[in-house]
């Protein structure tokens, strides 16, 4: 999904690898991130938010950051908040590497 800004690569041995090839492309530039996309890979990962107006909130395993609360913008997702699932991604894969 290149949309004239310069693609970020993405380790292949990270939690990206078990994301499709059109997932890497979004999560690897936050901005320009359709919600439905990034609610799609959360719901994958984290099951069905909790909806609170705008606000989709996701249980992780853990406590505390990150934290997984995104909302529309528009149609598009907050780019901090696909930083914010991107870091919540990298932590479930440390998660599933130490057990």
């Amino acid at each position: 999904m290149c949309l004239g800004f310069p693609q970020k690569s993405l380790p292949d041995d990270s939690v990206y690898a078990i994301i499709s090839p059109i997932k890497k492309d979004i999560l690897a530039n936050p901005v320009n991130v359709a919600f439905k996309d990034l609610l799609e890979i959360c719901s994958k990962y984290f099951g069905e938010p909790r909806i609170k107006g705008s606000h989709h909130i996701f249980k992780t395993p853990w406590q505390g950051d990150p934290r997984i609360n995104i909302q529309k913008d528009g149609k598009m997702a907050k780019p901090y908040q696909v930083r914010m699932v991107q870091k919540a991604l990298e932590k479930l894969e440390e998660q599933k590497d130490e057990v």
